[in-house]
């Protein structure tokens, strides 16, 4: 298994709200694999949108980091027994992203997120977020996704036009001033983001 740490200069910085009074810098390790379905482009452009999403918190976007992984193809795949193998030999800088070719977990997601609280039994995806081909709104199901681990909560809104809404849609991007203050302050203390 090889990883090849690889420039990425693809990402602009998130523009920081009028409101915000201090910024945050989420510097993501973003992951994905050599011979896999994934282009560094189009998840150039994910993270992109996911960032400037989070930014009405007053996150900024840093610099990522594009780990490509020369791996076998049983990796290329989320299934927690061989992901969790994966993840002790390439061991990311986290927040990280991992961009599989798709899932054997049953029931199987477009996108899942493993934060503090849901990673006891499974303790090297902590901090992580896997999104499957063929996932639609890519960069809105990231947002959503990393939201989930950085307030290291599974918790979904039912209010309209909240990113935490159950489905993932371009209609669905706000978060309120209450679960940016969550975001913030949790993932700080977890050591996710930066001042």
């Amino acid at each position: 298994m090889r990883a090849f740490l690889l420039p990425f200069l693809l990402l602009p910085l998130a523009v920081l709200p009028a409101q915000a009074q201090e910024a945050y810098a989420l510097r993501l390790t973003l992951v994905h694999f050599a011979g896999g379905s994934w282009q560094a482009e189009e998840i150039a452009a994910a993270a992109a949108e996911a960032s400037k999403i989070l930014s009405q918190c007053g996150i900024v976007a840093g610099k990522p980091e594009l780990l490509r992984a020369d791996v076998e193809t049983r990796f290329r795949y989320f299934h927690t027994p061989t992901s969790r193998e994966l993840a002790r030999k390439l061991r990311p800088r986290t927040p990280a992203v991992y961009f599989a070719d798709g899932t054997r977990q049953d029931p199987a997601f477009d996108a899942e997120a493993i934060g503090r609280g849901n990673s006891r039994s499974r303790p090297e995806l902590q901090d992580t977020v896997w999104v499957m081909r063929g996932a639609r709104d890519l960069g809105v199901v990231l947002a959503h996704e990393l939201a989930h681990v950085l307030m290291d909560s599974g918790e979904h809104s039912d209010e309209p036009g909240n990113l935490m809404r159950e489905e993932t849609t371009p209609e669905n991007t706000g978060l309120t001033a209450t679960q940016c203050a969550r975001l913030r302050d949790t993932a700080f203390a977890n050591g996710l983001l930066s001042r």
